[in-house]
């Protein structure tokens, strides 16, 4: 399934594929101090919620990996890695790959979508807030450097 994300750039929002993996693990690795392995990506081909925002040149501008998890009758959707190619933050990419991502949680029958982010991410928790993210707790030490998390929730129903 592709998706046009209309007013960033003609971006293309589409399932990540095996092509793409390489470009996916350079964006993790200059994103996050602690980066997924290249098998941790691999892992999540062909889920709906593996998704990348192409450039009309084809270069990864950004990605989201999120999944559904039935619990207790309830089916919670977690999004749990997005990142954006440093050259393409503040340009709607992220919010391009959240809206995509939040339709296929939804589409796959999420009931709330939840999320962890970094105490010290003030970019991301905006932009999480803006999509109508809350926080619901903090988790002591989530991080392998002993920072905070944020778990942030958003009710879909």
């Amino acid at each position: 399934m592709t998706f046009s994300a209309a007013g960033v750039n003609d971006l293309v929002v589409r399932q990540a594929e095996r092509a793409d993996l390489l470009a996916i693990v350079r964006i993790e690795r200059a994103s996050f101090p602690q980066p997924w392995p290249y098998d941790a990506f691999e892992g999540f081909l062909g889920e709906p919620g593996f998704l990348v925002a192409v450039e009309p040149d084809g270069a990864i501008a950004g990605y989201v990996v999120a999944d559904v998890t039935p619990t207790h009758g309830y089916r919670i959707g977690h999004v749990k890695d997005v990142a954006v190619h440093p050259d393409r933050r503040q340009t709607g990419v992220g919010s391009a790959l959240l809206t995509h991502a939040i339709s296929s949680l939804a589409a796959q029958g999420a009931d709330t979508v939840k999320l962890e982010v970094r105490e010290s991410n003030d970019g991301a928790q905006r932009l999480y807030r803006r999509f109508g993210f809350d926080e619901l707790r903090r988790v002591p030490g989530y991080y392998e450097n002993g920072e905070d998390a944020i778990v942030m929730i958003r009710d879909l129903r």
